[in-house]
C-alpha cells in the first residue's frame, strides 16, 4: 500500500537528483574505483578541457567555499561519488539537471579516464519549475 502524503493522497514521487549518471558512466566509474579507490568529480569551467566532468581520486581536487556540491552519484561503488562545480559556473547551470555519460574518445589530460579510450561528458536538461 502506498504511503499517504499530505491531505491523505499518495506520496508524491521523490524529486529527481540534480546530478545523475548513465549506465555507461556508472560502469566506467566502477572500473576506475577498482583501480584508484574512492572517486570524485569536478565539472571543469572551460579552457583546455572545454566544460567536461573531470574524475579524480577523492580528495585530490581541493574544493572549498568557491565550489558547489551538486550531489552524489550512487552507481554501485562502496561509497557515493561526490560531484562538484565552481560557484561561478553554477550561476550559469543553476536551473539544469546534469547527467554524466561516458562515450568513446580521449578524456581530459588530468581526468582518470583519459587512458581508457573513453571520456566523461555532461548532458544537461532544464529542471522543471515547481
Amino acid at each position: 500500500m502506498a504511503a499517504a502524503g499530505p491531505g491523505g493522497g499518495p506520496e508524491p514521487p521523490a524529486p529527481r537528483p540534480r546530478v545523475d549518471a548513465t549506465a555507461e558512466a556508472g560502469e566506467l566509474i566502477r572500473e576506475l574505483r577498482t583501480e584508484h579507490g574512492p572517486l570524485m568529480f569536478h565539472q571543469s569551467g572551460g579552457c583546455c578541457d572545454g566544460s567536461s566532468p573531470m574524475c579524480y581520486p577523492a580528495g585530490e581536487f581541493r574544493t572549498g567555499g568557491s565550489d558547489v556540491h551538486l550531489g552524489d552519484l550512487e552507481v554501485g561503488t562502496p561509497e557515493p561519488v561526490p560531484v562538484w562545480m565552481s560557484r561561478a559556473q553554477f550561476a550559469y547551470w543553476a536551473h539544469t539537471r546534469l547527467t554524466i555519460d561516458a562515450v568513446p574518445g580521449r578524456g581530459g589530460g588530468f581526468s582518470l579516464e583519459a587512458p581508457t579510450g573513453r571520456r566523461f561528458i555532461i548532458r544537461s536538461e532544464l529542471m522543471e519549475e515547481g
